[in-house]
């Protein structure tokens, strides 16, 4: 059960509380923190995911991408291919944890800036800031 102002209504008439998916998409080792959003006018959810860069990064070099492992931060969460395998990972994840099909994320988007108290995205006490995260985000979101 989640807090009753986080808790939105999608266009099919299903109520998601996000937090309940969000801890179970950051069990993955390559995802540090994540934001899960949707409303009323979507069909799906979307979630936002910062990546663990060491943990990927090792991944990457034992599927024999070095190249790819080597790269940038930034270059790795704008790469369409890492973007890929996250999202795989967001719905094995899911999966695992017996989400139903509506509240598994169907796209996400990659951010290398973790969220932060510094950066507006979360409390003093390291709660997300909902209203703060989606503003920040909407064109990600839409």
């Amino acid at each position: 059960i989640d807090r009753k102002k986080n808790i939105f209504k999608l266009s099919q008439g299903e109520y998601v509380a996000p937090e309940k998916i969000e801890n179970c998409i950051i069990q993955s080792l390559f995802i540090a923190q994540t934001f899960v959003y949707g409303d009323s006018f979507q069909n799906r959810l979307v979630a936002i995911v910062v990546p663990d860069e060491e943990p990927l990064r090792n991944m990457l070099a034992t599927k024999g991408q070095e190249s790819m492992a080597k790269a940038s931060f930034d270059d790795l969460c704008r790469n369409p291919d890492v973007c890929k395998l996250l999202l795989s990972e967001v719905q094995r994840v899911s999966k695992e944890n017996k989400l139903l099909g509506f509240e598994v994320p169907k796209a996400i988007h990659i951010d290398s800036e973790p969220f932060s108290v510094e950066n507006g995205l979360l409390t003093p006490t390291f709660k997300l800031k909902r209203q703060q995260a989606r503003e920040k985000y909407g064109k990600e979101i839409e």
